[in-house]
């Protein structure tokens, strides 16, 4: 595991953790947007990029969501590929709802994880 990986973990666990307590009371919208929240945390790690959209698969699959489903299948793939390359858009929030190489803005919060992240390595 990569420097940045093991210093964005906390973060990136914590948005996971947030992940499962809304799928604990079946609010899958809020569910998705923490998965989105670890995407962008962690999208500059393999590891955690990977990881994030694996488990977005499996949000897609419990909510029958075939759209999102096959867009999480290619996006593994990329991830896995890409990441390793710097190959990934800032900010992209990971969903099959926008474009995969598309830039977003990273909200101010998550920014200041991901700087502080960056000072410990």
């Amino acid at each position: 595991m990569s420097h940045f990986s093991k210093a964005i973990s906390p973060f990136v666990e914590e948005e996971l953790f947030k992940s499962k307590q809304a799928l604990v009371v079946d609010d899958y919208p809020t569910a998705f947007k923490h998965l989105e929240n670890a995407h962008v945390l962690g999208q500059e790690s393999t590891y955690w990029h990977v990881k994030v959209h694996c488990l977005m698969l499996w949000w897609a699959v419990k909510n029958n969501d075939f759209y999102e489903i096959y867009g999480q299948a290619i996006r593994i793939l990329g991830a896995a590929v890409l990441t390793t390359v710097n190959g990934v858009p800032a900010g992209n929030t990971g969903g099959s709802n926008v474009s995969p190489v598309k830039t977003m803005p990273i909200d101010p919060a998550l920014a200041e994880l991901i700087a502080i992240a960056k000072r410990k390595i």
